[in-house]
């Protein structure tokens, strides 16, 4: 029998290693320099990686559930160990089109199956603790840009740009080769030792789903949609910010561009925070209290922070922000498997991502497009703040939908309980 703390450990593995990709901008400069390409043309290779995230997610969350965690896992190490390779190749060939197929597009379908590969897998492992399990995986993907940073830049000094992309891909390749090869679904019904006796001593709850849907059957529902559109929100105004961080900071409240760049560096690490600390808070208080809260206290956010001078005030704001975007992601796989049940949850999260490659298009493009026509970043975040009022009310509606779903589940029981006497 597998350990379901190494098969988490392997999980954080896998994500560590394509969740390097939002340190892409670490190669931005170095790839002016050498080529002369602008901001944009650089800049494009990170969106095609996300948009493919999401496509791939969405395409291939069949084949996820269809052969398993370990061969999607190797089929992600496959695809982003050749995507990032490959760049070294694009860059030795100073070719701008082979870098946004090597590192775009492979990456990208590496990122997506990689992402979802090992969750639905951790779900089934930690019925006890959905939230925490997923949180810890998703939580890799949110600290490897501050991991990777460092190593990228000391690697593009000393080895240049070529070799830095030769030696990630290897390195990564290996990583999630290592970590796939132990992925594997616990037998039918397991249960973790001892948590019988503890739910039938009340010291523990086990995971109630409220159905048992495939895909397909997932999305025809209410409450599908109701998921998607609130991390398709989550992620539009975080990711927007995000993208602004820096000039936000500056022009808000005048702080310096040294000062402004570490306020960067922190939210990175507030975001892989927010992942673990609400996806294991939302084990305690449910998933619907969790992303309710999320909205309620990003709505107070950004109504105020135009209005924010005082520095600690603002940076605090702002990190509460962060830690809400991260555990937005975090809280969906188990969200998904109360809702829907765990008999395809791969493949139900991968259509759900589709709202990340969503928002990563309109994000940083509308944040962009209010400051190019009012010339203030302030305009957006009243915007956001509206958007956030729609998703609190989304918050809400679902709950209606839960409670429907827990009085067919009671009357069953009564009914079935009523033949047996």
């Amino acid at each position: 029998m597998k350990n379901r703390w190494l098969i988490a450990l392997s999980a954080v593995g896998i994500h560590i290693s394509i969740g390097s990709v939002y340190a892409w901008s670490n190669f931005t400069n170095p790839l002016k320099q050498l080529f002369g390409w602008s901001d944009q043309e650089v800049a494009l290779t990170f969106s095609i990686a996300i948009l493919f995230l999401g496509l791939s997610a969405a395409f291939l969350g069949h084949f996820v559930e269809k052969h398993g965690p370990r061969k999607s896992g190797l089929l992600a190490a496959i695809f982003f160990g050749l995507g990032v390779t490959g760049s070294g190749l694009a860059v030795a060939l100073g070719s701008k089109y082979l870098l946004y197929l090597f590192y775009g597009v492979l990456g990208g379908i590496g990122l997506g199956v990689g992402y979802i590969a090992p969750v639905s897998t951790l779900v089934k492992w930690f019925p006890d603790r959905r939230g925490l399990a997923t949180g810890l995986a998703i939580m890799g993907f949110g600290f490897a840009a501050a991991i990777a940073s460092p190593v990228m830049n000391s690697l593009i000094a000393s080895v240049g740009v070529q070799n830095t992309f030769f030696i990630l891909g290897i390195t990564y390749f290996v990583i999630m080769t290592l970590s796939s090869l132990y992925l594997e679904k616990p037998p039918e019904g397991w249960l973790p030792e001892g948590f019988q006796e503890k739910v039938k001593a009340g010291k523990a709850k086990p995971s109630l789903d409220l159905a048992q849907l495939t895909a397909n059957e997932a999305i025809k529902t209410r409450r599908f949609w109701y998921l998607w559109f609130m991390l398709f929100i989550n992620v539009t105004c975080g990711i927007a910010v995000l993208a602004v961080a820096k000039p936000l900071a500056v022009e808000s409240i005048g702080i310096s561009q040294t000062a402004a760049a570490a306020l960067v560096g922190a939210i990175g690490v507030f975001n892989g925070l927010g992942r673990i600390g609400w996806a294991s808070a939302s084990d305690y208080i449910g998933r619907p209290n969790t992303y309710t809260t999320f909205f309620v206290l990003q709505i107070l956010i950004f109504f105020l922070l135009p209005n924010v001078s005082i520095k600690w005030l603002f940076v605090v704001m702002l990190t509460i922000v962060y830690t809400c975007y991260g555990g937005g992601f975090a809280c969906i796989p188990a969200y998904i498997g109360d809702l829907f049940g765990t008999k395809q949850l791969g493949a139900i999260h991968g259509y759900i991502l589709t709202a990340w490659a969503a928002a990563g298009l309109v994000g940083p493009m509308f944040a962009a497009y209010i400051k190019d026509t009012t010339g203030s970043y302030e305009g957006s975040l009243a915007f956001f703040g509206g958007l956030f009022v729609i998703a609190f009310i989304i918050s809400l509606l679902v709950r209606i939908d839960i409670r429907r779903l827990r009085a067919q589940h009671e009357q069953i029981a009564y009914v079935s309980a009523a033949k047996e006497s």
